[in-house]
């Protein structure tokens, strides 16, 4: 094996570039991983803008599907070479956090208090997956078998986008029967829409400003849509509610237009699920918010990691009854990044999400 992979590097806010690193040692408890496919979220956009701060020099990517290339000497249960994928969020199992069941949220605390995110390593407080190859932290937590019959697409979506977007509508507690708004159509957004369908949801809306997103809605399965550019969002769900608003709106674009909107939609003691990544403080409307009196709630969501939710979303693929390999719009071989970055940072040519292949 080589000395050194080609992986994508953060330099500074507003720029990235495909370098030489060299290839990670692997401990005792690591997994060194052959990437075969990966792809771009949008919190890379928020890393390459400069509005969510990772050290330079750090490889950024937290969507891995590969191959184990080496196991760590203490590492028991798997394979080199077996197909594996990890979590976005790679919990160790031992901290606070997880053993709270908050697994995203694994860290090591400070006299400070708890940091927040810490289970999110991958491009964040270690190097990523946009790269030939990625070392897997506590791999006997995180790494989760592929079936045989399921393609690295089919799988793509599982480490983040859909875990978060299920994530979404397991923490707003959606019942059978409920009404639900999900604003943004993007690959959160149409994740969170089928979690919402598979947790019992009768009617689903989508909103968005795009037509093709809107359509791309559609075809799997959100019920009604509102396009965002011709209407106003709040006024044409409280009209399709008949003015009773829905029980659950998850907001999943990150702005604080799409969060207000969200919150003036719920029924009250409605639930506001937040999956956005904002980049600037959100102030919450007075009267939307009911002074504070509206037993509304509101959660948050980074998404749930570890290869037992791996593991449970590839069965919900296995089974058929949600495909997400039509999100892949576009792809890309390693060496074509940049392009592939600058195709998604301005989301041309109906981009929903990008494969990635070294």
């Amino acid at each position: 094996m080589a000395a050194t992979m080609r992986a994508t590097v953060f330099v500074e806010p507003g720029r990235i570039e495909l370098g030489e690193k060299p290839i990670p040692p692997v401990g005792p408890l690591d997994a060194l991983v052959r990437i075969t496919t990966t792809t771009i979220c949008g919190t890379d956009i928020h890393i390459l803008k400069g509005e969510y701060p990772v050290a330079p020099g750090l490889t950024i990517g937290h969507e891995p599907v590969g191959i184990i290339e080496k196991l760590g000497s203490a590492v028991q249960g798997y394979q080199e070479g077996q197909r594996v994928i990890a979590g976005a969020i790679t919990p160790s199992g031992w901290s606070n956090a997880c053993q709270c069941g908050v697994c995203s949220q694994d860290g090591p605390g400070t006299r400070h208090g708890w940091k927040p995110l810490g289970g999110w390593r991958f491009g964040n407080t270690i190097d990523g997956c946009q790269a030939e190859y990625v070392l897997v932290p506590d791999a006997m937590v995180n790494l989760a078998p592929v079936p045989d019959g399921l393609s690295d697409e089919q799988v793509l979506m599982c480490p983040d986008i859909m875990s978060t977007g299920f994530g979404g509508a397991e923490n707003a507690r959606i019942r059978i029967g409920d009404v639900v708004a999900v604003f943004a159509q993007g690959p959160i957004g149409l994740c969170a829409a089928a979690g919402a369908r598979l947790a019992g949801a009768s009617v689903v809306i989508g909103v968005d400003r795009m037509a093709g997103r809107l359509e791309v809605a559609r075809r799997m399965g959100v019920d009604l849509v509102v396009d965002a550019s011709r209407l106003d969002p709040v006024e044409e769900i409280l009209r399709l509610t008949r003015g009773r608003g829905v029980d659950v709106a998850i907001e999943a674009l990150g702005t604080q237009q799409t969060f207000e909107a969200a919150l003036r939609v719920l029924r009250p003691g409605g639930t506001l699920s937040s999956l956005g990544v904002y980049s600037t403080d959100l102030k919450i409307p007075m009267d939307a918010f009911a002074a504070g009196l509206g037993d509304h709630k509101i959660v948050t969501t980074l998404c749930p990691g570890g290869k037992e939710r791996m593991r449970r979303l590839m069965s919900v693929v296995e089974s058929g009854r949600v495909d997400f390999g039509g999100l892949v719009t576009h792809r890309f071989k390693l060496d074509q990044i940049m392009s592939a970055y600058d195709l998604f940072g301005h989301q041309r040519d109906g981009v929903l999400k990008v494969a990635i292949t070294p």
